[in-house]
């Protein structure tokens, strides 16, 4: 558990320990999400990552790509599509 302190202007000091574990550097930018009475504090760029891993979940089996072999034929293919079309 850590603590922080507000300050007249409502700002705080994210403390090391938790600045490290949500891999926040300088410009990074937080979310909070009330859930209840409680809020979570995340890195907003793993909010984002979050919604891309949704959306793009049972893609693979829909393709049926089990290998990382068959992620790059894929991709092989996509370029070789994109190239004859230009």
């Amino acid at each position: 558990m850590e603590l922080a302190k507000v300050t007249t202007k409502g700002q705080i000091t994210i403390p090391k320990t938790i600045r490290e574990f949500l891999d926040l550097k300088e410009g990074s930018k937080i979310i909070f999400i009330q859930k209840g009475k409680d809020v979570i504090i995340k890195n907003s760029a793993m909010i984002a990552l979050e919604k891309i891993q949704e959306s793009f979940k049972g893609e693979a089996e829909r393709l049926n790509l089990n290998t990382e072999e068959d992620v790059v034929n894929l991709i092989k293919e996509f370029r070789k599509e994109r190239k004859k079309n230009q």
